[in-house]
């Protein structure tokens, strides 16, 4: 009696990430978004991530500590940031316990992609005159 093959395994592997000539999968959150902007410049820990978002927007867009670390993690996950060894200013010593993010390559990929998006939104809001002011230079 002949045995019947076995199957292989069902892969586990995650899906391809997205580059700049594949469309996005969905929108970024806003907390994503912004995180990710505030990385742009450089790495930051937590704390300076959630006072440059802050900045950003005008005090509109507060991040207390559940939202940001929660959706730091996640975004390490994902491959949109990575944690970096912390880098120590002249004459100042780090506290130990700070973590710093940067920008992965997907995150700029992925940053690139949404605010093209937006821009594309904004540009039909201007159009159909839901935007008054003058247009950004």
């Amino acid at each position: 009696m002949r045995k019947k093959p076995v199957p292989p395994p069902p892969s586990t592997s995650p899906p391809p990430r997205p580059t700049h000539a594949e469309p996005a999968p969905f929108p970024l959150t806003p907390a994503v978004l912004h995180i990710l902007l505030a990385l742009v410049d450089g790495e930051r820990h937590g704390y300076a991530i959630a006072q440059e978002v802050e900045a950003l927007t005008d005090g509109r867009t507060r991040m207390g500590p559940g939202t940001l670390y929660g959706t730091l993690g996640r975004m390490m996950g994902a491959g949109l940031i990575e944690e970096t060894s912390p880098r120590r200013k002249a004459g100042r010593e780090e506290d130990s316990r700070r973590r710093y993010y940067q920008l992965a390559g997907l995150g700029r990929v992925r940053l690139a992609s949404e605010t093209e998006r937006l821009a594309r939104v904004v540009a039909v809001a201007r159009a159909k005159n839901l935007i008054r002011g003058p247009e950004p230079a």
